[in-house]
Parts: structure tokens; C-alpha cells; sequence
């Protein structure tokens, strides 16, 4: 039974693709106050820029309206707030289709409001000067193959967003934290420098931001670390208490677990420094913090510590790096190692001979080499999957790859079967920039989305 002293935050994805049955259960069973859509990974945006280009009115994430049509009906009955960062690269015409859904769905006129202004390519446009963190090139080496540019904003803007009352709040990129920080400061009233209370409540949304993997998902080892009932894991919330100390748990007859096991291992994903974890509401420093369990499926965490944010914005910049072009075929019986070895050389020769090039090659025997580097040459297994994949600036030399890998049917070893169709896959890669927090903040607007 929810506390009525304590703000419950329910999680209901961790990813575009992440599924829906889960959220639509903690809204109807969870006694939540708010329920968090986090959905953008870092290529997930630069991806919907491009689609932003080739239709203005989409860009959003391609899920959005399947989540809201079922979360809708019960978070409007319940007066549970939506707070998401599904407007990816179009806040404006997400809000627009999502109040459209409404209405078709009979649930009336349903309040959206939006953040803008994370999109700063027009900035990093005339800042050519600014070190890519990657490489510490400067980043004119790559506007001319920029696509997107976009800056992690904060809770601060999604905190004034919630004042708006609005049924639900819609943002492009913020970091993934700020979308559980910002109902907690302004449902509890904290302030944006009360270092310590942001901290616990980055720590809370750091464990809540990846969804399933704090209830089991990503943890199971059948035979090593048990869990539940994983095919009807149940996402997790939290309880927050106005001192900062929140509980993590889930909804009772779920599957899944949350324990410490769950809750340590997602805390230090992703962390890097777990002194000097940089977000842009606060510096969290999680080495004194302290988590005990508190009965079943339930988690205390107190004693996050945090330390002023940093003067600058992290940005994603996302840029065409060529193309990718892939081909895979299998090959069975005995030798089928060597076979596979050999008509991986074969392709690469045929390619050369046709003139093209290639900046990376990559070559996988799956269930051997593809995630580890070279087969221990002890296995010999009976069957064998071949992977070529290859990088390049031509469409036509990428296309070749799959080509020349199918055409092994019959001009290569033999053994070989169920060759793929060729792919060719255009290559969006990503990396960052810092920008003058100052700069951004003057074009961060918060929007009331009325049509």
C-alpha cells in the first residue's frame, strides 16, 4: 500500500522498442502519481531528424501514439501524470497527435505541454571551434556531414513544464534522470541548488530510467541469479520522500525482483565515475550511499550526495559516416570452420577485384568469433553462420558485400545454404560536444500545445 506521505513515480519503457503490457499494469495497479516514458538512445534522435526532414510532421518516436492509446484511458481516469521524451526531434507535432488521439478515443480534450530548444544545430553551426570529446578534434571536422545536434537539457525545464498542469508533458532530448527529477522538485517544492536532495533524486532516476533491468530484466542467469516469472516482469516505481530517501519496488504478483543484486547492478550501469557522475541538474556521488532491503521487492536507498552542475550542456551530434554493407550465409558438415574461413577470403578477394574499398572489414563466425574475436580452435561445430560485414563511402561497394556473399551458393566452398538477402544499412554515428549552458537556455521554451 502506497504511503501517503511519499510521491510514487512509475516507469513505463526504457527504450523505444520496450514493451507495453508492463505499463499499462502499473498504471492500473501501481497507485502511481506519475508514469515516465524514457525512449531515446543516443542515435534514436539523429535518427528522427532525418525522418523530421523527409516529413515535417512526423520525428517523434514511432511508438508514441501505440503507448498513449494504452496508457491514456487509465492515467486520465487515475490522474496520472505523463512526463516522456518520445517528441525525439518533434515535441510540437507529437503533443498535436497525441490530443488528436484523445479526442478519437473519446477521452476529450487532453492538456499537453512541451519543452523545446534542445535542438542546437544552428549553434554548433557557427561554433566551430568546440573539441569533439571523443576525439578532441575540432567539431568543423564534422558539420559537413552533421545531421542533428542536440543538448541533454535538464529537470529544470521539465519542473516549469509540469506548472503548466498540463495532463502530459512532452520533451525532445533532457537526460534520462531529469525526467524523474523534475516531478519530485516540483511536486516536493525543492530547490534547483539543494545539491544533495537533486542528487538523490538522480540516483533515483539513474535506477528507474532503465525500467525492467532494476526488476529482473538483464539480470537473469538461469541456474546463477533466478528471477520470477520473467515473462510477466512487472516494471518497477518508486516512493520519494520530501527529505530525498525514495524506495524501489514494484507491483505486487508481478514477476520479476527487486532486490540489492538488481538495484547495485543497474546503479553502476553506465556510471563511469561513481565520485563524479556529471547530469545537468547536479554532480551525484553514489560512493557513500546506502541501500538496504526492505522487505520483498522492496528497496531503501538514502544518503546520495551531490555537488554543484557544471556550466555547460552535453551534446549529441549526430552525422552520416558512410554506409555498411552486410551479407551472411551458413555452411554445414564436416570442415565447415575452414569452409567458412576460406569463403570469407574468397569474398574479400572478389570485392578487391571489382575495385571496391573498404575502411573496416568485419568477419564473424556467429557462435564463435562474433563477440569474442578468434574461435578457439578446440571447437569444431557441425554447422557454422558467416557474417561479412563492411564500411564505406560507396553505396555500390556496400550493396557488393551481401552480393558476393549470396553468389557463394554456387561459386564458393561447398556446404553453403541459407544465404541472406544482401543489406545495405546507412551508417548514423554519433559523438559529443560541450556548449555554454547560456547559450541554450535562451532558446529553451516551454509550450501549452492547444490544436
Amino acid at each position: 500500500m502506497k504511503n501517503p506521505n511519499a510521491l510514487r513515480l512509475g516507469v513505463g519503457s526504457s527504450f523505444a522498442d520496450d514493451r507495453i503490457s508492463p505499463a499499462v499494469e502499473l498504471a492500473e495497479k501501481g497507485d502511481i502519481d506519475y508514469l515516465i516514458f524514457e525512449c531515446l538512445a543516443e542515435r534514436t534522435i539523429a535518427r528522427e531528424n532525418q525522418t523530421k526532414l523527409k516529413n515535417p510532421e512526423k520525428g517523434y518516436t514511432p511508438r508514441l501514439l501505440e503507448r498513449m492509446q494504452a496508457v491514456m484511458p487509465v492515467c486520465i481516469k487515475k490522474n496520472i501524470r505523463i512526463v516522456t521524451n518520445m517528441g525525439a526531434a518533434n515535441s510540437v507535432y507529437a503533443a498535436r497527435d497525441t490530443r488528436r488521439l484523445a479526442k478519437e478515443m473519446g477521452l476529450g480534450d487532453v492538456s499537453c505541454t512541451i519543452v523545446t530548444g534542445d535542438d542546437v544545430a544552428d549553434l554548433l553551426k557557427v561554433n566551430p571551434q568546440l573539441e569533439i570529446m571523443e576525439s578532441g578534434e575540432p567539431l568543423e571536422s564534422l558539420l559537413p556531414q552533421m545531421v542533428s545536434g542536440n543538448a541533454y537539457l535538464g529537470a529544470d525545464m521539465i519542473c516549469k513544464a509540469l506548472q503548466t498542469d498540463a495532463q502530459v508533458v512532452i520533451t525532445g532530448r533532457v537526460a534520462d534522470p531529469s525526467l524523474f527529477v523534475a516531478p519530485m522538485m516540483y511536486e516536493w517544492g525543492w530547490s534547483y541548488d539543494d545539491w544533495n536532495k537533486l542528487a538523490s533524486a538522480t540516483a533515483c532516476g539513474h535506477l528507474l530510467e532503465c525500467c525492467a533491468q532494476v526488476s529482473g530484466g538483464c539480470f537473469a542467469d538461469p541456474g546463477k541469479k533466478e528471477v520470477h516469472d520473467l515473462a510477466r516482469l512487472g516494471f518497477p516505481f518508486a516512493d520519494i520522500h520530501n527529505n530525498g530517501n525514495f524506495w524501489v519496488s514494484k507491483v505486487e504478483g508481478t514477476g520479476g525482483r527487486v532486490d540489492l543484486a538488481t538495484c547495485k547492478e543497474q546503479l553502476i550501469y553506465e556510471l563511469h565515475d561513481p565520485y563524479t557522475y556529471i547530469t545537468p541538474d547536479c554532480i551525484l556521488d553514489i560512493t557513500d550511499l546506502e541501500m538496504y532491503q526492505d522487505g520483498v521487492d522492496r528497496v531503501r536507498i538514502e544518503k546520495a550526495k551531490g555537488r554543484a552542475r557544471t556550466d555547460t550542456y552535453k551534446v549529441t551530434v549526430g552525422y552520416d559516416d558512410g554506409y555498411m554493407g552486410e551479407g551472411q550465409i551458413s555452411f554445414a558438415g564436416p570442415n565447415a570452420v575452414a569452409k567458412a574461413k576460406y569463403a570469407s577470403q574468397v569474398v574479400q578477394d572478389r570485392l578487391k577485384d571489382r575495385g571496391f574499398q573498404y575502411s573496416e572489414v568485419r568477419v564473424d563466425l556467429i557462435g564463435m568469433s562474433s563477440l569474442h574475436g578468434n574461435a578457439d580452435a578446440r571447437i569444431e561445430p557441425y554447422e557454422v553462420r558467416l557474417r561479412l560485414a563492411m564500411r564505406t563511402t560507396s553505396k555500390a561497394a556496400a550493396q557488393a558485400v551481401g552480393f558476393e556473399t549470396r553468389a557463394l551458393h554456387v561459386n564458393g566452398p561447398s556446404g553453403a545454404g541459407g544465404g541472406s538477402d544482401p543489406v545495405v544499412k546507412e551508417i548514423l554515428a554519433v559523438q559529443s560536444v560541450l556548449i555554454p549552458r547560456a547559450m541554450v537556455d535562451k532558446q529553451v521554451q516551454i509550450q501549452r500545445v492547444t490544436s
